[in-house]
């Protein structure tokens, strides 16, 4: 039987979801909390692969397991045995071929900025001290929507097979000195939201035109693209199924 999990996590201890031979990730402790309880080998499958020090707000996995669960129970044991910085909202029992990866219709991601310093915000947010044009860092993230070769916003030498993904959405909102950036599409290349930020960034203190955006995203070179931001302010927020 297959059975997808829905969870969280603060990625601060972590080095990515995916399994590191020499470094805690997301996903061995999670196989290793799910081995435990459920007395079986369990190997969870990601539905995207986070970096180190990413945080993820709503994550899906899915794994396999012969038995029918008893699913409060174990969502209660999970959070009980988990570290404080995952907790499990569910588990959910679906037909063989679900593929939490592979069926994901969406995912939206959100870089979160404070313009003022904020040490309750310490590794949750990226604190920016310089004044940013957020209404030109706005045009210039609509024009994302017009593309869908991202080659120049992919880290170099990635195994992929096509740089195209389908923008939905991108937007920046400010809530005093909080800044959010959210951003949807049918998939994301690696780094692709960060390196999207710090050239958006640059936008914003002017140091790139909105003609140069263009230019940049036409030329399909991370060289030419902007700086990508640190880790800790990017959070994955939603994953979206046709049948959840």
């Amino acid at each position: 039987m297959r059975y997808f999990i829905q969870f969280a996590y603060n990625g601060t201890h972590y080095h990515g979801w995916q399994f590191q031979p020499n470094a805690p990730s997301v996903q061995e402790t999670l196989n290793k909390a799910l081995s435990v309880l459920l007395n079986s080998t369990i190997n969870v499958m990601g539905a995207g692969r986070t970096d180190t020090g990413v945080h993820a707000s709503e994550m899906y996995g899915h794994f396999d397991f012969e038995n029918p669960i008893e699913v409060p129970l174990l969502v209660h044991k999970l959070n009980s045995y988990l570290p404080k910085d995952i907790a499990i909202f569910d588990i959910i029992l679906l037909h063989d071929d679900a593929h939490c990866r592979f069926d994901a219709t969406k995912r939206t991601y959100e870089y979160h900025i404070n313009t003022l310093k904020n040490p309750f915000l310490e590794g949750l947010s990226w604190y920016v001290n310089q004044k940013l044009d957020v209404d030109l860092m706005n045009e210039a993230a609509q024009i994302l929507l017009k593309h869908t070769d991202f080659q120049c916003f992919s880290k170099v030498n990635t195994d992929v097979n096509t740089f195209d993904c389908t923008v939905f959405e991108a937007y920046w909102k400010q809530e005093k000195s909080k800044l959010i950036f959210t951003i949807s599409a049918n998939r994301f290349l690696r780094n692709m939201v960060r390196a999207i930020v710090g050239t958006l960034i640059n936008i914003g203190l002017h140091k790139i035109t909105l003609a140069d955006f263009e230019n940049i995203i036409a030329s399909k070179s991370r060289e030419k693209a902007g700086f990508s931001v640190p880790a800790h302010g990017l959070y994955l927020t939603d994953i979206y199924y046709d049948y959840l």
